[in-house]
C-alpha cells in the first residue's frame, strides 16, 4: 500500500502519523511528482465539469520542502497551464503540439514558483496553504565538456 492511499481504520487499530500539513515560504522550488490521480472537477460558472489531474508535488529549495497539491483541469480554458506543466517536466517543446503522456508524469521533475494563499474556513478560521503559481520551462542538466571539444 502506498503512503497516499486512503482507507478507514478499525476501532482498535494503532495510529502513528502526525499532521501532514507543511507550509513553505513563497519562492522558486524544484519539484518531483510523487502522486498522480485521475479525477473530475466539480465545474463552476467559469468552467464546466471536466477531467482533472490531481498532482502531489514534493517541492524543495534545499532548505524547506513540502508536498503541494495542484489540480490540472483538462479544458481549453486551462490549456496554457497544461502546456506549462508539460514543458516544465521536459515533455513538451515550446510552440509545438503535444499529446499529453500521463503515464510519464509520476516521478517527473521540474521547477515551479510556489505562493502562499490565505483563506477562511467555513468556521471563520484564517488559514494558509501553498499553491503552484507557475511552472518554469525545463532546463536540461548541464553536460560536462572539456575546452577544445565540440
Amino acid at each position: 500500500m502506498s503512503e497516499f492511499e486512503e482507507r478507514s481504520f478499525d476501532w482498535d487499530e494503532e495510529i502513528s502519523k502526525e499532521s501532514e500539513f507543511e507550509l513553505v515560504p513563497a519562492g522558486d522550488y524544484d519539484f518531483e511528482v510523487v502522486n498522480f490521480e485521475r479525477s473530475r472537477s466539480k465545474g463552476s460558472d467559469r468552467l464546466p465539469s471536466s477531467p482533472m489531474a490531481v498532482l502531489t508535488l514534493r517541492v524543495s529549495n534545499g532548505k524547506e520542502s513540502a508536498n503541494v497539491t495542484d489540480y490540472l483541469i483538462l479544458h481549453s480554458k486551462t490549456e496554457w497551464k497544461l502546456s506549462q506543466f508539460f514543458r516544465s517536466i521536459g515533455q513538451k517543446k515550446a510552440g509545438e503540439a503535444y499529446r499529453m503522456n500521463w503515464n510519464a508524469v509520476s516521478g517527473a521533475k521540474g521547477r515551479c514558483k510556489v505562493r502562499v494563499e490565505k483563506y477562511t474556513t467555513d468556521k471563520g478560521e484564517e488559514r494558509e496553504s501553498n499553491k503552484i503559481d507557475k511552472y518554469y520551462d525545463y532546463i536540461p542538466p548541464a553536460t560536462s565538456w572539456k575546452p577544445g571539444e565540440f
